[in-house]
């Protein structure tokens, strides 16, 4: 059986999902197709905390709004954060960020990835959309000026235009040979959800340790202010060690990595260690193909920023597309795609260079690194202006914003 479609997404996660709705309304038709069941889980309030979370910008809160998701994602459960408080585990340099500074009320939400992608299939099951479960790539070709996909059932698809959003293996961009440039952080990150003797007090809190960056992001259950989302970047050797602790000891290094600040870790649920790499396509666009999210680019988690990235790479390439149907233009036209790529690729190349900086600045031992990074936290946080324009960027309340996105 062969189907045909206007517009294949490969890959039906937050970033491909979001893709879809945003293009609901554009008069194509659209065949989103994942290797996944596609199947909205029963939600428990009382359920333990799924280990992956995103720590969701208001820009993306904005997107998810408008297309119907962010209701579903409240009916479930999300974390409003409105400080963070950032320290140098090995020095003196700490730097308090607040919402207040430029008169809002939060500055993000920490979610958990189920959540929020039960909440965009749900519009999804409730739209037009083609969707297509269970189907998973195994070839792509180009066949005249379309191209040909083959799933492992042997069903064939067609369509001008496939969007990759199939994250960061990507087999879209595997087959289609598109180039990248990578290399390893040498870390691992553990990540898992734990109750502490301290409430976290809405507050995303991350220390700077000799090994890696160590985050604890706040989350809520039943009003409950106890318990965390922590993310604990650590060399390959530490996180072998770490992930073969018992529950008790491994509480006990979490605590004392993370100098106690929010009391006794009480209880940790099951871990999860990935480990750390950034990539990048050298181009996002060619003929028919165009590349979003994790399957373009993929960044330290070091600020929560990637699935924001991925986002407005939806909301971007989603607001292109539509422009060209209303010019009546060929939106497989490398002319057309590329519109997207030069709004977003300056833009992710520049955050994931912000981000490597930091990595390596905090990573380095020499005394005058130290020292230099140090002073730039007891710098900026001296200067109320640096500070409210470093959260006004991370609200996304400036640059060049998609529709979807803007106040």
């Amino acid at each position: 059986m062969e189907m045909r479609a206007d517009l294949l997404i490969v890959g039906a996660g937050m970033v491909g999902s979001t893709l879809a709705l945003a293009l609901q309304h554009s008069g194509l038709e659209i065949l989103l197709l994942d290797g996944s069941p596609l199947a909205v889980k029963f939600f428990e309030a009382q359920a333990p905390f799924e280990p992956r979370v995103s720590a969701l910008s208001a820009a993306s809160q904005r997107v998810l709004e408008r297309l119907g998701a962010w209701d579903g994602m409240l009916a479930r459960r999300v974390s409003p954060y409105a400080q963070m408080h950032v320290w140098d585990g090995s020095g003196t340099g700490q730097i308090h960020f607040s919402a207040s500074s430029v008169h809002a009320e939060v500055l993000g939400h920490i979610v958990e990835n189920r959540v929020i992608q039960d909440a965009l299939l749900e519009r999804l099951l409730d739209s037009e959309i083609g969707l297509l479960a269970n189907a998973r790539l195994e070839q792509m070709r180009r066949s005249g000026d379309e191209w040909l996909l083959t799933l492992a059932d042997g069903r064939t698809l067609r369509a001008p235009l496939v969007i990759a959003a199939d994250g960061g293996n990507s087999a879209v961009r595997r087959l289609t040979g598109t180039q990248t440039r990578e290399w390893d952080y040498l870390h691992h990150a553990i990540v898992t959800s734990v109750q502490c003797s301290a409430p976290h007090e809405g507050t995303a809190w991350q220390r700077f340790t000799d090994d890696g960056p160590l985050a604890f992001l706040p989350l809520l259950r039943d009003g409950g202010q106890d318990w965390c989302s922590i993310v604990w970047s650590i060399t390959p050797a530490e996180a072998e060690r770490a992930m073969a602790l018992d529950d008790e000891a491994f509480c006990a290094a979490l605590e004392r990595a993370f100098e106690g600040r929010l009391g006794k870790v009480m209880h940790a649920d099951p871990r999860v260690c990935v480990p750390l790499r950034q990539r990048h396509a050298k181009r996002y666009v060619s003929e028919g193909l165009a590349l979003i999210g994790d399957a373009a680019h993929t960044i330290h988690p070091l600020a929560g920023q990637g699935v924001n990235l991925g986002f407005l790479d939806a909301a971007v390439l989603a607001e292109e597309l539509e422009h060209a149907v209303g010019r009546g233009e060929r939106l497989a036209d490398v002319r057309v795609l590329s519109r997207y790529e030069r709004r977003r690729m300056p833009h992710n190349l520049a955050l994931m260079a912000a981000m490597e900086g930091f990595e390596r600045l905090f990573q380095a031992d020499p005394l005058p690194l130290r020292w230099l990074r140090n002073s730039g936290l007891k710098w900026v946080e001296d200067l109320p202006h640096a500070k409210a324009l470093f959260v006004r960027q991370a609200l996304g309340l400036s640059g060049d914003l998609p529709e979807l996105a803007r106040p």
